[in-house]
């Protein structure tokens, strides 16, 4: 490999020896059509030796590794004594001449760029955009070697190395070139995004254009004119008031200067000229298959093209090439799990659910377009996610409002579920609940005796088929039936009782202690764990300390405690954050993720707080049920009513509590089968045909079953996964997303909330205030009474929580999801979907949250 190659011999297989930039400078000189202006690389493999070279240099890095990311006074001291090494080397003969030769072909005083380009930037899934400096209007060999040097040292500034450090990046890994390009002195300079950078809507283009060169506009300094395109037109422009422009200085470098009167407010580009322009970047994103973020210059008339990257803030778009409108809904704001998912998890989800799901960033959606086609399937989605969701609904409303993305069609007799297919409302039955439960435990027992002896292609042959029963079990029509009637008979309370009565969400008081909801009572039963603990004081400090739950025994009380903790794990060790992925780490596989909350229920309870917790919830519950049918007994037909009422509030403790329990028994077994598929993974890694136990997490089952029916398995393939899944860890789903990649995340669309407040949905009755504990992860919950727990969302691994919270506040929720549910049921006012709550709401605030309107106030 040379130390020196032209643009003419680079491509995307080049990164290591070019990095990001170089390469896609070398593909878009590939490119017809595309102009790019002359330059070459200096490559990684100099800077390399360079590095190498310097033993200083090697102790710097070594400190470096050892320093935490937010350290900022270790990084900014270790980074700058590198770069004041890497920038005092000196460069070989045999470069210089190298670079000499290179710069000959156009002449000695031709100015250039030199810019950065390392081996971690500009990649389809992580941009480094500005984490390296450029330097431009450059002239003669010593100045372009003095800035080739400084380019190097850039990959030690403080905000790359903090970058690095926080995105898993290592230090000795990263490599740099560095791009040497003839300057481009331009009239004009500008930013293409190929598709919306707000919106993500890949049809639609923006183009920023600025007078003089395009360093202004890149660095945000100034505000140019903005073009919006989209079917090869021009459909919005805005022309700013451009009084600063960067232009080249005699002297090399470039320098600020005012620009004229009248060129301030004239347009940059004509239409034509932008339709171009857009034309060129759908050329270039077409070569790279993905949405570009260019950067151009104009000379006269010609477009030169000076850089390319992929946009790597926009979600992915599931794959499909049928040319059809798709409207996506996000599967995990509906199962309260946002996060991205690995691809075990995924395929794992996939086989359970009934319905087809799109994959896209790790998550799943279901495209929901030809529902939306018919009369019917509009008024059920908008119906239905109205209850649930005013968001999704909200974001659903404003597609369809637009009348051009999905095509009505005529309903059809077909497309409208029979009657029959509905789901039976039931009567009151506290057996029929009993007898589900027992069955599905039946179930989960016979597949634990099962599995525990199966290996190879039979274990994963077997897993395969049980999924079959787990679905059986999980859909059982009767089990559908008695949901659908507590949900129903939640909603009649709500509706009738806000009508009669003026009662609002009166369903929340009277679901409060029901019986049968297996994640409220395991809240509660940590309660208990902890009672077992208080009283032994060197085991509370033991935990205090860190110390592991396995050395409990030899402690005072230590061997009750460790029992107590044994015997919640065998009832709830399954369950964790984001359980509906299978590969997440579940409790029994990592206790201490508990210790936390259990030590603050120590210190923050009396003994036998759970049991007091549940019959006081049980007590306001009968007392209103009292209050509201000797008040409705006392209006017109008030006997009728009280008697429906009546009914509605025994149906709605009967099944309210079982809406829980068949996700329970779902997580249960999916944890059988985790505990399976790691035995069958640690034989693969002794066998040598995976590196690690966990290289399965990046297998889809069916893969996986290959691996394990072949012996072979595509080690590039799993790390190429891997690196996807930090990548997707970094996204924020959208509610709704279109085939077109626009990301929709909907509006409250009210006026009754107080100005400032932040609007959400009222899912648990009644108004609190209190200090705002922003939580984004439950092992670092330090919370005590009194306190409103604001995090993105909580599924039922949350509910320990709830017991010292006096409020909830989520990003994510619906009026039947997991958080809301255990809200109500413990008596917490809640909002949900109160969107980037944890951003605009900081830890230790005092909050007041209104759970029966859905708005929270910030008050200090």
């Amino acid at each position: 490999m040379a130390d020196v190659l032209g643009f003419e011999h680079i491509g995307s297989a080049d990164i290591a020896d070019v990095g990001g930039k170089g390469a896609h400078l070398g593909e878009l000189s590939r490119i017809d059509g595309v102009r790019v202006p002359y330059g070459f690389c200096v490559t990684t493999d100099v800077f390399q030796r360079a590095v190498a070279g310097s033993p200083s240099i090697g102790e710097h890095l070594d400190r470096l590794a050892q320093v935490e990311p937010d350290d900022r006074e270790a990084i900014g001291s270790l980074s700058a004594g590198i770069r004041r090494v890497i920038e005092g080397l000196a460069v070989p003969g045999d470069l210089a001449e190298a670079i000499g030769a290179a710069l000959a072909r156009r002449g000695e005083r031709t100015a250039y760029a030199v810019r950065s380009s390392a081996t971690a930037e500009d990649l389809p899934t992580a941009s480094f955009a500005g984490q390296q400096d450029s330097y431009l209007n450059i002239v003669g060999l010593e100045a372009v070697l003095l800035h080739v040097r400084k380019c190097w040292a850039s990959l030690f500034t403080e905000r790359a190395v903090t970058y690095r450090c926080r995105n898993g990046y290592d230090h000795r890994k990263v490599r740099m070139a560095v791009v040497v390009q003839e300057m481009v002195f331009a009239d004009a300079a500008g930013i293409l995004f190929t598709a919306d950078p707000v919106t993500s809507n890949r049809k639609i283009a923006t183009v920023e254009a600025g007078w003089g060169l395009g360093e202004a506009l890149v660095a945000g300094l100034v505000t140019g004119d903005v073009y919006t395109v989209r079917d090869d037109q021009v459909v919005a422009s805005t022309v700013a008031a451009k009084r600063h422009a960067v232009v080249p200085s005699p002297g090399g470098g470039v320098r600020d200067a005012p620009v004229e009167g009248r060129r301030q407010s004239q347009p940059v580009l004509s239409d034509d000229q932008v339709l171009r322009l857009v034309r060129l970047g759908r050329r270039i994103e077409e070569h790279f298959a993905r949405p570009q973020d260019i950067e151009w210059c104009l000379t006269g008339d010609d477009f030169h093209i000076v850089q390319s990257r992929a946009i790597t803030t926009l979600f992915p778009i599931p794959a499909t090439d049928d040319g059809e409108n798709h409207v996506y809904l996000s599967v995990g704001h509906q199962q309260m799990m946002t996060d991205a998912m690995k691809p075990l998890g995924l395929s794992f989800w996939q086989m359970t659910t009934p319905r087809p799901m799109s994959e896209a960033g790790g998550r799943l959606f279901v495209d929901v377009a030809p529902l939306l086609a018919t009369a019917a399937g509009r008024a059920t989605m908008i119906d239905t996610l109205g209850k649930a969701d005013p968001l999704t609904r909200d974001a659903l409303r404003t597609i369809l409002d637009r009348g051009d993305f999905i095509r009505p069609v005529p309903d059809e007799p077909a497309a409208a579920p029979p009657a029959a297919a509905e789901p039976a409302p039931i009567e009151t039955d506290p057996a029929l609940v009993t007898e589900l439960i027992q069955r599905s435990e039946e179930s989960l027992a016979t597949l634990k005796d099962t599995i525990k002896d199966l290996y190879g292609t039979a274990l994963l042959d077997f897993v395969h088929a049980d999924i079959a029963e787990l679905k059986r079990v999980l859909f059982e029509p009767r089990s559908i039936q008695a949901i659908m009637t507590g949900m129903d008979a939640a909603w009649w309370l709500n509706d009738h009782l806000d009508e009669w009565l003026g009662e609002k969400n009166a369903a929340d008081v009277l679901t409060q202690s029901v019986p049968h909801n297996v994640t409220s009572e395991m809240g509660l039963a940590l309660l208990d764990v902890a009672d077992t603990i208080r009283p032994h004081a060197e085991v509370v400090a033991h935990l205090e300390r860190g110390g592991s739950l396995d050395d409990l025994a030899g402690l005072p009380g230590g061997r009750e405690a460790r029992d107590a903790i044994q015997a919640y794990l065998d009832r709830y060790g399954m369950r964790c954050a984001g359980e509906i992925d299978i590969t997440r780490t579940r409790w029994s596989e990592h206790p201490a993720t508990l210790v936390p909350t259990l030590l603050g229920n120590v210190k923050n309870f009396e003994p036998g707080a759970g049991r007091r917790h549940f019959e006081q919830g049980l007590e306001e519950a009968r007392r209103k049920e009292q209050d509201l049918l000797t008040r409705l007994r006392d209006l017109p037909d008030g006997e009728r009513k009280a008697e429906e009422t009546k009914r509605n509030i025994d149906r709605v403790r009967t099944f309210a509590g079982y809406r829980e329990y068949p996700k329970y028994g779902m997580i249960s077994r999916y944890f059988v089968y985790k505990q399976a598929l790691l035995r069958e993974a640690d034989r693969l890694v002794q066998a040598g045909v995976l590196r690690e136990r966990d290289d399965i997490f990046y297998l889809r089952f069916q893969e996986l079953q290959d691996v394990v029916r072949t012996g072979e398995a595509d080690a590039a393939l799993i790390q190429e996964r891997r690196a996807a899944f930090r990548t997707y860890e970094t996204l924020t789903p959208p509610r709704v997303l279109t085939s077109d990649g626009e990301a929709l995340t909907g509006q409250y669309r009210r006026d009754d909330a107080p100005p400032g407040a932040l609007s959400g949905l009222p899912v648990s009755a009644g108004t609190v205030e209190g200090r705002a504990r922003v939580v984004k992860d439950m092992a670092e919950a330090d919370l005590e009474p009194g306190d409103i727990l604001v995090t993105a969302y909580t599924d039922p691994s949350w509910t320990p929580l709830f017991v010292t919270v006096a409020g909830l506040v989520t990003e994510v929720g619906g009026l039947m999801t997991h958080g809301a549910v255990i809200a109500r049921e413990y008596g917490l006012p809640a909002v949900v979907g109160v969107e980037q709550a944890t951003r605009l709401i900081e830890d230790g605030q005092r909050i007041r949250v209104h759970g029966t309107e859905g708005y929270v106030e910030i008050l200090d």
